[in-house]
């Protein structure tokens, strides 16, 4: 049986977002990294270049649809961090391909090289069944997939994650500055009340990005988490516009303040849907899975990250506020 403590870990998906914080976090906690990369050349520009170069980070040349390129990402390493995914298809990537396909293709490359050896899975908060939403089912099969293997599974789902460096937090900071579409007003995605007349926003508790990186870290030392799944998201509750205007409260210059206007989930969704029956998808900033998912919450209590790992996740004011300064 590997041992993730002395062996290398192998991670997928670790010049994304997520991954430079979970490599930098393997890195500061004593840990060898054998990451799975397209091209070193980027790989260095996002991590750790002197880690690269002592032999403490060794980046494997290929992607998921590369038997060899797995085989030889996970010889040799005592677990395996699989994060690689997609929020959009494109003409080269499909949810099925990246999803599915690869986590199958990962997960056998594992069980060749050892039929139990670790492995912590990324899947994402709200995952399930759905023929509308390719990102929320390929990523519930993908989760099976995981679940089915045989190997010493733990599976991750955050919700809506933040950090200074990533995708969604740039977005949100280019709306409420009035830098990106639609530049007058704050867009959201709202749904009808449950109980009442008219329109809401949803809730969501977004997740900063080093307590996603503990999370991954530690469940490859804490036996209890194996066979698990855990729902991840902050501390702190805001309706969608709320959260919005927490970014822009901690701007410099603060900007002039802009209305949230919320379009219905399901009008979004229809018209997504045309859209790409009529080839004109990629003109519209989401697809209709995005529009599905975005008219729900993304919150969790928690519970059983608090009770395995045994810390809670940070309020999203206060997270924000330690890098709001390079925004």
């Amino acid at each position: 049986m590997s041992d993730p403590e002395t062996q290398p870990i192998a991670v997928t998906g670790g010049t994304g977002f997520v991954g430079r914080h979970i490599i930098a976090r393997l890195l500061g906690e004593g840990y060898r990294v054998k990451a799975l990369s397209r091209s070193e050349e980027k790989a260095r520009t996002v991590l750790d270049a002197s880690a690269i170069d002592d032999g403490r980070i060794e980046i494997c040349d290929g992607t998921l649809d590369d038997p060899d390129a797995l085989r030889h990402l996970v010889s040799g390493c005592g677990a395996c961090i699989h994060l690689v995914g997609i929020i959009r298809e494109t003409k080269n990537q499909s949810f099925e391909k990246v999803h599915v396909d690869g986590t199958r293709a990962i997960v056998e490359a594992c069980r060749q090289n050892d039929p139990t050896m670790r492995y912590v899975h990324m899947s994402a908060l709200g995952v399930g069944p759905d023929k509308r939403a390719g990102y929320r089912d390929t990523k519930h099969r993908a989760g099976q997939i995981a679940q089915k293997s045989g190997l010493r599974w733990t599976i991750v789902k955050p919700g809506l994650i933040h950090g200074y460096d990533g995708e969604f937090t740039e977005m949100a900071v280019e709306w409420v500055r009035g830098k990106a579409p639609p530049y007058l007003f704050i867009p959201y995605f709202s749904r009808w009340k449950d109980d009442g007349f008219g329109f809401e926003a949803p809730h969501v508790a977004p997740v900063y990005v080093e307590d996603v990186a503990k999370v991954f870290v530690d469940a490859l030392s804490n036996e209890s988490t194996i066979g698990k799944t855990y729902e991840l998201t902050g501390a702190e509750q805001y309706a969608f516009p709320e959260m919005l205007r927490t970014y822009a409260k901690h701007l410099s210059p603060e900007p002039k303040h802009r209305p949230a206007l919320g379009l219905p989930w399901f009008v979004a969704a229809f018209q997504a849907r045309l859209a790409k029956l009529v080839g004109l998808g990629g003109l519209l900033p989401f697809d209709e899975g995005m529009a599905i998912m975005g008219g729900r919450d993304s919150i969790s209590d928690n519970a059983s990250v608090i009770e395995d790992f045994g810390f809670t996740p940070q309020e999203f004011e206060g997270s924000v506020q330690k890098y709001a300064d390079r925004l």
